[in-house]
């Protein structure tokens, strides 16, 4: 989940809606990489989710990387939340899962040299502890009441609405995991081809990186848990998205959507004020119930643009957002997929070749059959397997293109589809074989 937004002065014009993504473009010469992702902690003896408070717990986590590696503190209220350092910020989910937003990097190689790292430090502050990281797509076994709840206002406000608008918000919240990559575009009309591309091969990066088959204890019934949990949350903000495809698709028709999203809050000094269900457009107006007669900050803009959850989001960049947290390789792997598919004129091109053909019916049947099957989905007359091995070879083209070696770093992609195997069909076998219907060996399999 996203820090509160600084920076930006009173909405004047409405025009600066659309301005404050189209001053996201850059030429492709400064185009960076940031990569995020999310894992759960836990404790070795029992098994149990890391929680917030203790001798092994989230809070001396951040105090310890606070103290042994120079990161500034973030605070709510008085409690550590997060942590911040030469472009790199690690913050906490509902849940506790622990998230690492790596600092905006120019090749997928500085991506993985941050995240070694990261896990160094996290290794070294927690030796001893007897606390573990999973990287899966959502938590195995635990029951949502089983779950640590962070110390955030945030959280607070949208654990209410979320049980009031879909059947899955919590389960999003507080027990599934992602990785995603943010990546920039050079103008509006590169900003809408790589959206449309991002959009149409997300159920490619859902079964390529599969990695929840479990919940609660059992077979879910499903490949990606965590991509089922996002279509049954909340409609109204979710998705993937069909107007992107329409002519006069632009910046302002982005923002025209985001405006008709409810409100989850408004951030004031420190806390978190309830707007839920409120219009961002009465706001502009200056008849926000939560704030009679106050007018929004582009601070306020871009915070409410962090509480739309498409498939893939667009702020001052792309977020790419369909893919199950996995193994150190796979976490790597993602941002190598997009880089090469967005960073490169002619795989872009290509890529756009391979989907432009789909309807929205097409599309979302796809993201459908990710979630169930993985790579043995389809919809449409469209297998997902074809569709990842060319989206695969496109990506490996474009990175090699860039000329940095970067194509190794999709080898366990090329496993996957080598062996027509994701991370959760490998862990379903071994349920289902060596691990004689347990899910005490998942957390030694799945461990980062």
């Amino acid at each position: 989940m996203s820090i509160p937004q600084s920076g930006g002065g009173p909405i004047e014009r409405f025009e600066q809606l659309a301005e404050y993504m189209e001053s996201g473009c850059k030429p492709k010469s400064d185009w960076r990489i940031g990569t995020e992702h999310e894992k759960f902690g836990f404790l070795t003896d029992s098994r149990a989710p890391l929680p917030y408070e203790g001798n092994r717990s989230i809070k001396a986590l951040l105090e310890g990387l606070r103290d042994r590696f120079n990161w500034e503190p973030v605070l709510e209220q008085d409690k550590i939340i997060g942590l911040t350092r030469n472009g790199a910020n690690v913050s906490l989910e509902p849940g506790g899962q622990f998230e690492l937003s790596g600092a905006p990097v120019s090749s997928v190689h500085e991506t993985a040299a941050e995240l070694q790292n990261h896990f160094d430090e996290v290794r070294t502050v927690t030796e001893g502890w007897g606390v573990g990281f999973l990287g899966l797509g959502a938590a195995p076994d635990w029951q949502h009441a089983e779950m640590p709840v962070m110390p955030k206002g945030r959280y607070r406000l949208m654990t209410d609405y979320m049980g009031r608008v879909g059947t899955h918000g919590t389960q999003m919240m507080y027990r599934t995991s992602t990785v995603q990559v943010n990546l920039d575009y050079a103008s509006e009309a590169d900003m809408v081809k790589k959206l449309r591309v991002s959009l149409a091969l997300q159920p490619v990066a859902t079964a390529l990186f599969a990695s929840s088959p479990f919940f609660e204890g059992k077979l879910n019934g499903h490949r990606s848990w965590r991509s089922r949990i996002w279509r049954g949350l909340d409609n109204s903000r979710t998705g993937m998205l069909p107007f992107v495809f329409d002519s006069g698709m632009g910046f302002q028709r982005y923002v025209d959507w985001v405006l008709d999203v409810p409100m989850y809050f408004v951030y004031r000094d420190g806390r978190y004020i309830n707007a839920l269900g409120q219009s961002f457009r009465a706001f502009l107006k200056g008849e926000l119930p939560a704030l009679p007669g106050e007018k929004p900050t582009l601070s306020d803009w871009a915070d409410h643009m962090t509480t739309v959850f498409p498939e893939a989001r667009v702020k001052k960049y792309i977020e790419m957002r369909g893919a199950d947290c996995g193994d150190q390789a796979h976490i790597v792997a993602l941002p190598a997929f997009w880089v090469g598919l967005m960073y490169d004129d002619a795989a872009l091109d290509a890529a756009w070749d391979l989907v432009r053909g789909f309807d929205a019916e097409t599309r979302e049947g796809l993201r459908v059959a990710a979630s169930v099957s993985a790579l043995a989905g389809e919809a449409g007359g469209v297998k997902l397997m074809d569709l990842a091995r060319a989206a695969v070879g496109l990506s490996h083209a474009g990175l090699a293109a860039r000329g940095q070696g970067e194509e190794r770093l999709l080898a366990p992609l090329v496993t996957n589809l080598e062996t027509e195997q994701t991370q959760a069909d490998r862990f379903v076998a071994a349920y289902h074989g060596a691990w004689k219907g347990s899910l005490a060996p998942l957390y030694s399999a799945a461990r980062l």
